[in-house]
Formats: structure tokens, sequence, C-alpha cells
């Protein structure tokens, strides 16, 4: 590994899954050392050694978890070097120390050979340490090219603005100027708000944001489609401070407004309710479903909102939708932040 390469960060060393892959490796290779021709099957041995290996694996967890931000000063690869020389050293020493007491006390419990004992530690360590650091580092770079293409295919998704929208409601405010001006400058402030969040950089945003950018878009709808729509909100037990990415719910209420409502001669109601039950907050919209059967759309909208809820959330989020007799219904379920809260 060479060490004029980028930047990565070392694993933590200190979460509760490293420090138990570290253990079952150090195990692991304590076991096979013991099934190794000519090695002592006694089981005294085998139960000292297994002893050791997970003494010597809590060791190395806390020393590499109390140094890491100073190992980390390092420049290009040098982090990762440093610890491996780190955990040699250190497995050598703690070999040392363990001989040296146990022969200094009589106990006769390690090795009567002091160097092979001292050595065989240090290798296995560097071996193993080596090892383990290049697949933590193989694995820290599979992660990062994810990330990033997973980044780029949700800019690329979140950049697709319907245009129809902006028009529609342009002409909305315009048809309002003569009539109603107030109402026309309201919806100029709401549409400049759904553009803003839509061209904003940052992807983190809160609930309560987007269910303010959902009130400004409803509100130039109504505006828009007049007594054909009528909106049935429930959501007021939802946490408003819970993060959440931006423009996550408005599209899929967009969706329920173009696909559902405006395309119904009288209109619709579309019901809008949220609440919070077993760690989980369960979100969903329902509106009903047009007169005749809507062609079939390129499923883009729910395509990006999946993706974005996995990006984000991984696999404690999800996204059902379909067709519930006259009304079609979705139901986006998200991990509570804080689940004991209310």
């Amino acid at each position: 590994m060479s060490l004029r390469v980028p930047r990565r960060a070392l694993p933590q060393f200190c979460s509760s899954a490293e420090l138990l892959a570290l253990l079952v490796v150090a195990l692991l290779v304590a076991v096979v050392m013991q099934l190794a021709p000519g090695a002592d099957a006694h089981l005294r041995v085998w139960s000292l050694a297994l002893l050791f290996a997970a003494w010597l694996a809590a060791l190395l967890g806390v020393v590499l978890c109390k140094s890491r931000r100073l190992l980390q000063l390092l420049p290009g690869a040098w982090p990762w070097a440093g610890a491996w020389l780190l955990a040699v050293l250190l497995a050598v020493l703690a070999a040392t120390v363990v001989w040296w007491l146990d022969h200094a006390l009589g106990t006769r419990l390690a090795a009567t050979d002091g160097p092979r004992f001292v050595f065989g530690s240090g290798t296995a360590t560097a071996l193993v340490g080596a090892a383990l650091l290049r697949y933590l580092w193989v694995l820290g770079e599979w992660r990062e090219r994810r990330d990033a293409l997973a980044r780029a295919q949700l800019d690329a998704l979140q950049a697709r603005i319907r245009p129809h929208f902006l028009f529609n409601s342009l002409n909305t405010a315009l048809a309002l100027v003569p009539i109603d001006p107030a109402a026309a400058a309201r919806t100029l402030e709401n549409l400049s708000d759904l553009f803003r969040a839509a061209l904003n950089d940052s992807d983190a945003g809160t609930l309560g944001e987007e269910l303010d950018l959902v009130d400004g878009y409803l509100a130039i709808e109504q505006l828009r489609l007049g007594e054909r729509l009528c909106i049935a909100r429930d959501w007021d037990d939802l946490p408003r401070d819970l993060p959440l990415p931006r423009l996550l719910l408005q599209p899929l209420v967009e969706n329920a407004i173009v696909h559902g409502i405006a395309a119904r001669a009288d209109g619709g109601t579309l019901q809008l309710r949220g609440r919070r039950h077993d760690g989980a907050l369960d979100i969903e919209i329902i509106n009903p479903l047009p007169e005749r059967p809507a062609r079939a759309g390129t499923g883009h909208g729910l395509a990006n909102v999946r993706a974005r809820i996995g990006y984000h959330f991984g696999a404690r989020a999800r996204l059902q939708a379909g067709a519930v007799g006259a009304h079609w219904h979705l139901t986006l379920r998200l991990p509570d932040a804080h689940p004991d809260r209310r």
C-alpha cells in the first residue's frame, strides 16, 4: 500500500461492532495457530491461548481507539501504517510482559520458550493486522465510491424540476394580479420558497420545513383548482425537528394533485395523515383515482423518493404505494429519531 495516496479516515475502533469483529478475528487466529502441526493440543494450552488472544484484542481495540485522533494527524496513508505498527509493537510488548510475569511468578502458564512466544505473537498480529487494515481500506474506498455514485444519481434526480408547475403557478399569480394582488404576492412568495429549496446546494432539512413547503405548494394549487381541491390534514403529531432531505414530501403531494385531483372533473379530497408508533413515523398521502385510467407514468417520482430515503435512512425506511378501491394510497415510513419524546 503506497503511502502517497489520498487520505482516508481510520475506522473508529471504538464501536461495539468493530471491537466484536476484532475479538472474533483474534480468537479465530488463536484457534488456527493451535491447530497447526506441532502445537500442544492440551486443554489448558487452548484455554490460555484463547484467553490471551481475547485480552490482546481488547487491549488493541482500546489503544487504537484512544490513539486514533493522533494517528489521523499524519499525512497520506501514514495513519494506517501507524495503526499497524502500533498494533505490532503493542502485541510484542504485551507478549513480553505476560511471559516475564508468568516466569517471574513461577506460574508456568505461558510457553517456556519466551522469544518464540513473543515472536509468534508479533508475527501473527503483523500478518492479521495488515490483512484486516487492508480489508478496511478497500471497504472504505468502496463505500466512498458507492456514496459518490448515489449522491450523483440523487443530484440528477433532484435537478428534474417540473417546468409545467412553474408555468401554471406563474399563470395563477398573473391571473390574480388584477383581482387579488395580495393573493398573487402570496403565491409568488410560496413559489420562491419552493424553488429556493429545490435549488439549495444542501440536501439537509427538517420535517417541519418540508411540511411548510407542502403547505405553500398546496396554497398555490388551492388558488389554481379552487373548490375542486379539498384538503384534510391530520399530521400534527409528527416531530417537526426530525432531520429530513429537502423536497421529499412535496413531489409526492404534487403527484397526488396532478394525477389524482386535477385529473378529475369534480376534483376530490386530498388526505394527509401522519402518526408515530413503534419507533417509526408513518406519513400517508391518499387521493381519489381519476375517472378514466391514467396513462402509465415513468415512475421517476417514486424512484427518486425510494433512492433518497434508502441513501439517508437505509433499510429502516420504506415507501409503499398502490390503488386501494377508488383511491391511491401512499405510505412513507421513516425511523423516528426520538421515539420516546412526545
